[in-house]
């Protein structure tokens, strides 16, 4: 399959907008629609663009925000704040006509306890809508119907003194879980789908999807050793159940009449077999699913180059690997990655192995300018996690500060106090400067993906590790049509060597890309230098 013929989503490179964080047009301290309107040449269409193909935005719907938007009141609408459905439309066209395909981050395991549905549901046992949700009686007076455990933390069950009974969440209180079995609540939900759909998006961003279904009987969790009360269960009864693919494989087929359009799920386990099985066949379920194992990483060629290898084993024969290394649920991988070492020149290398494995990438926003995770002062927390358990550092608040677009007042993200405070690096880590370094982050990152869309190997071709690399180099090739890309990557802060001599063809190899040093050159195979901290794109 030539480059032309693949699916986009294959092709492409996906950046993820925390919406509320990327630019606010109004001066009410809350980024929007119509801020992202207005900085999509730093993404696509201009001269200086990062040359991304995708957008994913994050819930845009209405929501009382007691999970930063992920508790929605209404999924067939935009949240006020964010702007109107006019206001999406405009987005939509401004990026079609870019060339950028958009995606929305669609919650369908559960809704807010202030969605009408949900009202309706505990008004009463005998309401029409009781069944859309999961309501139980207690195993006993006071306890709950069973020992599951939210991911929030405390009992997944919550008692509804109106009715009797206790209702089942999944993550906080105020995010009931949607009773997926019941014919009614799944139709609903997949409607919201089709309406946006209709609308013209481009595919969906999946949240949490191997939640939705339990099992019927209920049972307990076995017990196993964890350090919080999560992980101490074994969670075999309240996540990834079978009924779940028979959601996705409707899913699909509704989907599939909408040409081009596609779904990436966040499946959210630390199984990568799990998150492999809902690929399905390949064809028929997820387009892709995330790996959160290759983003749970610490900074080691082998640890990376076993996540990579493990993935490229679970996914199916007509699957396609997805990576990502950063988003909006945990600290940014400059932070996380360049702990005791050269974060900076460790950030180069990890954007080269994104933008160069077999899969569709996923940037976060401002990882391009190597946006760090933010320390959030207490009292300017807004994630109920990070609240609830401070001092502990387990909230998200890190990783959702506003991007920093310039040195000026609140890093150009608004003319008022911004919905979280401003990284205090913005005055030196913003994209008006790194524009006009050529060796910035920013720039490495334009030239990585100009790469990518330049070389089909890059976008479509094979993988295999390759040997002959000193300890702590990941060294890769990618193959297409007879064309061969070399990816060297040290992990390392001393130089290490690599030989090349056993990889098919002859002769040099060329230096496409370097983080250090120059590039053009041609290397001998046999013995080729990396310096410390740094990537090689070589060609042959």
């Amino acid at each position: 399959m030539g480059t032309e013929e693949a699916p986009w989503w294959k092709r492409g490179v996906f950046y993820q907008i925390y919406v509320r964080s990327f630019a606010d047009s109004d001066g009410d301290g809350i980024g929007d629609l119509r801020g992202i309107i207005e900085h999509l040449d730093h993404l696509a269409g201009s001269p200086q663009s990062l040359g991304v193909d995708a957008l994913w935005l994050t819930p845009i719907f209405p929501s009382p925000l007691a999970d930063c938007g992920y508790d929605v009141s209404d999924h067939t609408s935009v949240d006020p704040a964010y702007g109107g459905l006019d206001d999406f439309d405009a987005l939509l066209d401004e990026c079609h006509r870019r060339g950028l395909k958009v995606i929305l981050d669609m919650v369908l395991n559960h809704t807010s306890c202030e969605h009408p549905w949900f009202l309706e549901s505990r008004s009463s046992r005998d309401n029409p809508k009781r069944d859309w949700y999961v309501w139980r009686d207690g195993r006993a007076p006071g306890k709950p119907p069973n020992r599951w455990r939210s991911v929030m933390e405390g009992s997944a069950w919550t008692w509804d003194e109106r009715t009797g009974q206790y209702y089942y969440h999944a993550f906080l209180p105020q995010q009931p879980d949607i009773n997926w079995r019941n014919p009614a609540a799944r139709r609903a939900m997949l409607d919201a789908c089709r309406f946006w759909l209709d609308r013209g998006v481009d595919g969906f961003r999946l949240d949490v999807i191997n939640y939705l279904h339990e099992d019927e009987l209920l049972r307990d969790n076995p017990r196993r050793m964890g350090w919080r009360p999560y992980e101490m269960q074994k969670h075999i009864y309240d996540r990834c159940r079978p009924e779940d693919h028979e959601v996705l494989r409707e899913l699909r087929s509704i989907l599939d009449a909408y040409p081009g359009a596609m779904m990436v799920g966040e499946t959210f386990t630390d199984d990568p077999a799990e998150a492999a099985s809902y690929l399905g066949n390949g064809t028929d379920e997820l387009h892709l699913a995330f790996n959160f194992d290759f983003a749970a990483n610490r900074w080691s060629a082998a640890r990376f180059r076993r996540s990579v290898e493990r993935w490229e084993a679970l996914i199916p024969e007509k699957g396609w690997p997805a990576y990502f290394l950063s988003n909006h649920d945990m600290p940014r991988h400059i932070t996380r990655l360049g702990i005791l070492g050269d974060a900076e020149a460790r950030a180069g290398v990890a954007a080269v192995m994104l933008l160069t494995l077999r899969g569709t990438p996923f940037l976060y926003y401002g990882e391009e300018i190597g946006m760090p995770a933010s320390r959030v002062p207490r009292g300017k927390l807004r994630d109920p996690v990070g609240i609830r358990f401070w001092p502990l550092p387990v909230g998200r608040d890190c990783a959702r500060t506003p991007m920093q677009w310039t040195a000026g007042e609140h890093a150009g993200f608004s003319t008022a106090e911004p919905w979280l405070p401003a990284d205090k690096s913005f005055p030196v880590r913003n994209v008006e400067r790194q524009r006009k370094d050529p060796h910035s982050l920013l720039n490495l990152y334009r030239r990585l993906i100009r790469l990518r869309k330049e070389t089909p190997a890059l976008q479509l071709g094979s993988y295999r590790a390759l040997p002959g690399a000193e300890k702590g180099v990941f060294a890769y090739l990618r193959e297409l049509g007879g064309h061969r890309v070399a990816v060297l990557l040290n992990f390392t802060p001393r130089d290490r060597r690599v030989d090349l001599r056993g990889c098919p063809g002859k002769g040099a190899w060329r230096v496409l890309l370097s983080t250090r040093g120059p590039e053009g050159a041609e290397t001998d195979p046999a013995e080729i230098r990396l310096l410390p901290d740094q990537a090689l794109i070589l060609s042959r």
